[in-house]
């Protein structure tokens, strides 16, 4: 089923997820509309959060990149109880982002190249792991999402003065996008 997105304003956004056990109720069901949403929404990344769940739950689907990063060819992940343990600060990058949460708005923010990252797979088995290039600022990205942060928050003060009116009209329910979404009712 496809579920709706919650778009920036939603109380939701700004929580901190909670880690979940196996026996979260429906979490196959769950993840199979996660998955389609993620799909029809025509996204690569789709944390719990955005779609009204403040469970620390996030799914990402690189192959839509893989003629540009052929190394990301076939790449669907589930990533259940993520966080980001470590930053390797040596090398960062800026590079613009969008999210679903926010149509329309793309800035360029600065991240790490390399993270650690901590999760368990949609069988429960824990991974550690040193992750690098894009892949890392995709899971920065959504990993941010379950920490109640968005990416409009590591862009400049100025830069956030320049799209308040953008901000404030996502708010109102001024915006067109091309899936299904849950705006903030006022």
């Amino acid at each position: 089923m496809i579920l709706p997105i919650y778009i920036y304003g939603q109380p939701v956004l700004r929580k901190v997820a909670q880690d979940i056990t196996p026996d979260y109720p429906e979490l196959k069901q769950l993840i199979s509309d996660m998955w389609e949403t993620l799909f029809q929404s025509e996204g690569i990344g789709l944390a719990a959060p955005q779609i009204g769940r403040d469970i620390r739950l996030v799914v990402i689907d690189l192959d839509p990149l893989s003629e540009d990063y052929p190394e990301y060819k076939e790449f669907r992940k589930v990533y259940i109880n993520a966080h980001i343990v470590d930053y390797d600060d040596t090398n960062t990058v800026s590079s613009e982002e969008g999210c679903l949460s926010l149509p329309a708005i793309h800035e360029k923010v600065v991240r790490p190249t390399r993270i650690r990252v901590q999760w368990m797979d949609e069988e429960f088995q824990q991974h550690d792991e040193w992750i690098e290039g894009y892949l890392a600022r995709v899971m920065q990205h959504e990993f941010d999402h379950l920490d109640g942060k968005m990416f409009i928050d590591r862009i400049s003060a100025l830069r956030k003065q320049l799209i308040k009116s953008k901000l404030k009209a996502l708010t109102l329910g001024r915006y067109r996008c091309g899936y299904k979404t849950k705006p903030v009712r006022r």
